[in-house]
This record gives C-alpha cells, sequence and structure tokens, in this order.
C-alpha cells in the first residue's frame, strides 16, 4: 500500500472510531446500564424509625422489662400500673403461655379490658388497684434460658443452680426494688401450669412475697394431673406436649387428621407409635415419658405435695379446686393433705372448692354444661373470698378477711358451705364415716353386703378394638369445643354398652351425702394379663326433672377415676396379672361434695377402657405399653365379684349431719 493510500485507510478508520464512540455514549449497552449507578433519589419511608405512641388518656402504664436472674438470664416481664397509683401491691403470675398475650387480650385504653380473659381474675386486679405483673418462664416466648417442661427444683431431676423457687425469688427482688409505685408487698397466683409456680413460690419464698394463690396446680403428672392417672397415660394431652415445646413461642401447631379424634387414636395404634409419625421423639418431655411409664423416682422427686410436705409453712396459701376439674383434679387436695397438717394456728392454709371445670372460677359460674347453680358461683368466689384474702396480706391497713379455712360449695343442694377443716360435713362434729356402697347381685348397688347364694359376679367382655368412648362421638381434641364439660357429660350412652357393668340403687328415700374421696374396693378378675379399671360414681336424677326437662333420668358423675392393674401392687414395679384370679384393687377418687337428693338413684360403672382420652391397655402385658404392637391387643373377659368373702364395694365418705 502507497503511503497515500495508508494515510487515507487511518483517517477512515480513525472516523469510523470516532463514530462508533458517538453512538455508544448516546446508546449504552444494558450491562453498562446495570453497572451505573442510580441517580434519582427514593421517596422517604413513612415509617419512622422508631414510634413512640400516645397514651396519655390511657388509665394504666404498661412497661416491658428484662429481669435479670442470678444466672445471668433475662426474663420478659410486662407490669402494668394503674395511672395514679401510690403504694399499691403486686399481683405476679409467672406463665409458659406468653405474658404480652396474656396482658393484651384487648386494643385498648382501659385495664379491664386488657386483661379480661385468661389467666386474669380482672375484677379483684381492676378494682382492688393491684400493679399486675405477668412473666415469661425462661425459654419462654421474650424470657432467655432453656425450657423444660414443669422445671424441676434443684436436686436429683436439676443439676443447676436455677428453678422456679430461684426465678420466682430473683423476680419479687427485683420487682420491689424497681417498681416505685408499689408498697413493697407481693402475692402470687395463677391457674393450671400458672397454678404451680405459685407454689414452686413457696420454697425458700421471698420476704415480700406475702400469700399465695394457686389454682388447679400442676402437682403430681403420673398420680393424677396431666399425664398420667394411676399409670393410665392421657394421652390427648400430646398435643400439648407438641405445642408447648416444638418452638419457644409455640408457634408450631399439632395436627388434626380426622374429625373424631377417636378415629385417629385408633388408626395410629399405641401413643407411642402416634408419636413417632408425629415427630414427638424429638420434644425432651416426650423422651421422658417414654423412658418413665411408671412411677419411678423420676416423678416420685417431683411430686410438689411431697415436696412441700418437708417444707416449712411461712406464707399464707389459698388452695383453688374446681370439682369437675377436667385437666388437674389431683393436684389441689394433695397439697391440702400434705400442708394442712403444719397449720397449727389455723391461719395458714386456706381450700375453695368450687362446682366448676378446669379454671372456672375466673369466668362466669352460673352453670357447668347441664348444670345450673342459681347463682353465679364464681363471682362469689372472687368478690367474697379472694379479693378479701388478697387484700388482708397485700394491702396496709386492710380489713381482716372473714374467709373460713375451708370453703366448699355443695353440689346436689347447690349451697356455699363454711367449714374448719377438710373433708368435714359442717363447722364441727360431722366429720365423715366411710360407708361401704356395695355391687351386688342382679346389677344392683346397696348398703347391705351381699348374701349367701346370690350370684358370685358380673362378666363383660372388654375389646381393645372397640373401646368405650369417654364421652359421645364424634369426639373433639382436648381444649377444644365443649371439653371443659365432659366431666359432667349424661353417663346413659356408656351405661347401656355391653362393655360397661352399671349397678344402680333403688330410688333414695332420704338424701345421702358425701365429701371427700370416694375409695373403690373391688374384686376383679381379667382373662388377660393386665388391664384397666374405670370406675364412675354417677347420681342419677329422676326420670323427670320439672323446669329442666333435659335432666330426667341424667347420669352425672360425682366422682370417677381409672387404674392401671399392672401397678396393683406397686406403682413404681409394675407386673403381669394373674389371669382369671380373683384379686383386689384398691384405689382412691377423686374428692366430692355432693348431695345426692330423695327421688335420685346412685350409680355405679365398672368399665375397662375410657377411650382416647387414656391410651388402650393391650390387656397382655407388655414392658412399655408406649410400644405395644397391633399384636399385643386382645380381647379379655372381665370378672366383678360380689359374693360373701369376695365382697366388691366402693367406700363413700359419708355425712351424717346432727
Amino acid at each position: 500500500m502507497s503511503p497515500t493510500a495508508r494515510a487515507r485507510a487511518l483517517i477512515w478508520l480513525s472516523l469510523a472510531l470516532a463514530a462508533m464512540l458517538l453512538v455508544s455514549s448516546r446508546y449504552p449497552s444494558s450491562a453498562q446500564t446495570r453497572q451505573q449507578p442510580a441517580t434519582a433519589p427514593g421517596l422517604p419511608s413513612e415509617t419512622p424509625a422508631t414510634f413512640e405512641p400516645v397514651v396519655e388518656d390511657f388509665d394504666y402504664v404498661k412497661r416491658d422489662v428484662m429481669i435479670p436472674m442470678r444466672d445471668g438470664v433475662k426474663l420478659h416481664t410486662v407490669v402494668i400500673v394503674p395511672k395514679g397509683a401510690r403504694r399499691q401491691p403486686i399481683l405476679l403470675t409467672r406463665t409458659p403461655y406468653d405474658a404480652t398475650g396474656l396482658t393484651s387480650h384487648a386494643e385498648s385504653s382501659h385495664l379491664g379490658p386488657i386483661l379480661q380473659g385468661y389467666d386474669n381474675a380482672t375484677d379483684v386486679i381492676v378494682e382492688g388497684g393491684y400493679i399486675r405483673a405477668v412473666q415469661d418462664v425462661r425459654g419462654k416466648y421474650g424470657s432467655e434460658g432453656e425450657y423444660v417442661m414443669n422445671r424441676p427444683l434443684h436436686g436429683p431431676q436439676n443439676p443447676t443452680s436455677v428453678d422456679h423457687a430461684t426465678d420466682t425469688y430473683d423476680t419479687i427482688d427485683w420487682l420491689v426494688k424497681n417498681v416505685a409505685e408499689s408498697n413493697g408487698r407481693v402475692g402470687i397466683l395463677g391457674i393450671s401450669y400458672d397454678g404451680f409456680l405459685p407454689l414452686m413460690a413457696l420454697f425458700n419464698p421471698h420476704p415480700a412475697l406475702k400469700v399465695s394463690v394457686p389454682m388447679n396446680p400442676m402437682v403430681d403428672g403420673w398420680m393424677g394431673d396431666d399425664w398420667f392417672h394411676n399409670g393410665a397415660f392421657r394421652q390427648q394431652m400430646m398435643d400439648y406436649i407438641y405445642d408447648q415445646e416444638a418452638t419457644r413461642k409455640s408457634e408450631m401447631k399439632w395436627w388434626r387428621s380426622h374429625h373424631d379424634e377417636y378415629d385417629m387414636f385408633m388408626q395410629a395404634g399405641s401413643a407411642g407409635d402416634l408419636g413417632r409419625r408425629r415427630g414427638l421423639e424429638q420434644l425432651g418431655f416426650w423422651r421422658k415419658l417414654l423412658e418413665h411409664p411408671s412411677y419411678d423416682a423420676f416423678w416420685r422427686d417431683q411430686a410438689v405435695d411431697k415436696l412441700l410436705a418437708a417444707q416449712p409453712l411461712t406464707v399464707p396459701v389459698m388452695l383453688v379446686h374446681s370439682l369437675w376439674d377436667q385437666e388437674d383434679i389431683y393436684g389441689d387436695i394433695a397439697v391440702y393433705k400434705a400442708i394442712e397438717p403444719k397449720d397449727t394456728a389455723n391461719d395458714k392454709v386456706f381450700l375453695v372448692l368450687g362446682p366448676w371445670h378446669h379454671g372456672q372460677e375466673i369466668a362466669d359460674g352460673s352453670s357447668l354444661g347441664a348444670l345450673k347453680f342459681g347463682s353465679d358461683t364464681a363471682l362469689h368466689f372472687r368478690r367474697d373470698i379472694l379479693r378479701p384474702f388478697l387484700d388482708q396480706y397485700l394491702k396496709e391497713g386492710a380489713p381482716h378477711a372473714d374467709v373460713a379455712p375451708v370453703t366448699a360449695f355443695e353440689t346436689g343442694t347447690n349451697t356455699w358451705r363454711r367449714l374448719a377443716a377438710w373433708p368435714a360435713g359442717c363447722t364441727s362434729g360431722c366429720a365423715p364415716q366411710p360407708a361401704p356402697l356395695y355391687l351386688a347381685a342382679g346389677l344392683k348397688l346397696d348398703f347391705a353386703a351381699p348374701k349367701t347364694g346370690d350370684a358370685a359376679y358380673e362378666e363383660y367382655v372388654s375389646d381393645p378394638a372397640k373401646p368405650v368412648p369417654y364421652r359421645a362421638r364424634p369426639i373433639q381434641h382436648a381444649g377444644g369445643g365443649t371439653w371443659a364439660q365432659w366431666l359432667v357429660d349424661d353417663q346413659r350412652e356408656a351405661s347401656g354398652r355391653p362393655d360397661v357393668v352399671a349397678f344402680v340403687s333403688n330410688a333414695l328415700g332420704a338424701a345421702v351425702k358425701i365429701s371427700g374421696q370416694p375409695v373403690a374396693n373391688l374384686i376383679l378378675s381379667t382373662s388377660g394379663t393386665d388391664s384397666d379399671w374405670v370406675v364412675k360414681v354417677i347420681d342419677v336424677y329422676p326420670d323427670e326433672v320439672a323446669g329442666q326437662p333435659e335432666l330426667g333420668g341424667y347420669q352425672l358423675m360425682v366422682s370417677a377415676d381409672i387404674f392401671r392393674g399392672r401397678y396393683r401392687e406397686s406403682f413404681e414395679a409394675p407386673k403381669a396379672i394373674a389371669a382369671d384370679r380373683p384379686l383386689l384393687y384398691r384405689f382412691t377418687l377423686p374428692t366430692a361434695n355432693h348431695v345426692f337428693l330423695p327421688g335420685h338413684r346412685m350409680m355405679v360403672h365398672i368399665q375397662s377402657s375410657w377411650f382416647p382420652l387414656y391410651d388402650r391397655n393391650p390387656q397382655t402385658f407388655v414392658p412399655s405399653i408406649f410400644r405395644a404392637t397391633a399384636a399385643d391387643y386382645r380381647k379379655a373377659t372381665q370378672r366383678i365379684y360380689h359374693a360373701p368373702g369376695q365382697a366388691s364395694f366402693v367406700e363413700l365418705p359419708m355425712v351424717v349431719t346432727r
């Protein structure tokens, strides 16, 4: 190429490159566009970094605080102070059920609506001008630390330095030093799990703790509260375990697979199989249940009544018991028996028995299921018993409360009784006397012992493939629908089954009053090598009832429970039952305070399943019923003996008034 041509080519190349650069600058590539930073300003957020509510018109001040414990863990606590409060006492509740939720039942500027619901005796708190404190227990919701179901006291089952007693002490210590509006006095109260915690506060109590009110508390989970009754597992509580332990804030919920829980548990087989299929073996408490199906040291070391029996009694206690408590019917009475003997001045231990389901004492107490009591019994408790009792110990200059050592509602007559002790039929001289009510030939009940020549026994077949429902189907989940009423369900449907034996008395010519715990004394045999025995003491209403026709012929359970036969000789060491051999089974039933009225009849049911509330007994002895296989579940022939020398009876705590 000539120099002239080379020069022209360079000129054209320069012009082409300039053109390309010009086009590129006007039309950048998508890659270049993406790489360049945005130059347009964004819209400013309308949400402030921190919003400060204006609450000048509220009649309370709510404070969220984190209270340090002795091990450095901080527990979330909601403190609610009535506007203008000065030198007021504090009512404390500790809970695994969300302190924020329990103090936020409504979005309201008024104290009453935000507290109206579980676990607040709202009228007592609001009308009494109390400072309210609700705390998440360690490991739940806003609190730090690890959650352990019913965390045991420091000892064999808890090697750490902290427990609910120390957490309560540290919490009270902080409250009285940091809530300026308080008078330095604290009361603790609560229901169920929240009722177990006021009992924990009694171990080495803080000096500022002046009163404790455990309502329907969990006390002994094996003997007769949430997890077992006399060894029979309450499998409908599995959803509670799942919800409580799967996550800190209980967001993950147990799921339903059937409309009728009877079908769900039947399809699952054993409770252990259902737990495995639902992933429960990831949860620490479920693994403990599987490891401890019998009443070994794990349960004995945690039995609150036994622990309290060995403690000094320094804080006044009011135990609140529901006569138809569908969840924790054992605990209050067990604690009362343990600590009342130490109350030598009769001024430290108080007991209230009401005609309620679990927790009904803070709700409407006018009725329960088909039963009507003629007044709001729960309001009477809160207004005339609980409020004066709390005021006496917590308020400066409050009058002495006119509260009897025992205040017991008498069902049947629907009357409140003031008593010096429990059980007692009246103020003095009316202690109950044991009276055997015999199961007699011909399906009769009689106070007369069986006679020679009568039939020796009644017989029925118990089939694990067709267990007796504990209430009419379809059966709802525990906690749902009418769950709270099941102990007052009409028992007529059960009494008509061939695998339920119903003994009934003649119509009563005079009233029969019982106060205390009936005791089953039964001579029984089974063709299997294990068996459950359910005993129900029932009040049968007249065929027609004026004014409430639905009660005509109604069969009302007054006291009922289950016993797992393998524990006949020892709760700790289960043993196979000798087949077809008549054996004595003796066990106590829950407390009653009831009058069988003239014209009513008395009835006793005997059966071998109460499903699905309790898991099925395979009726073949296996090391653990949690691990029973389908082949283990077999029919058995059951016999109830009622001959001289082999008499079966229910020992009633009868009261003869003078």
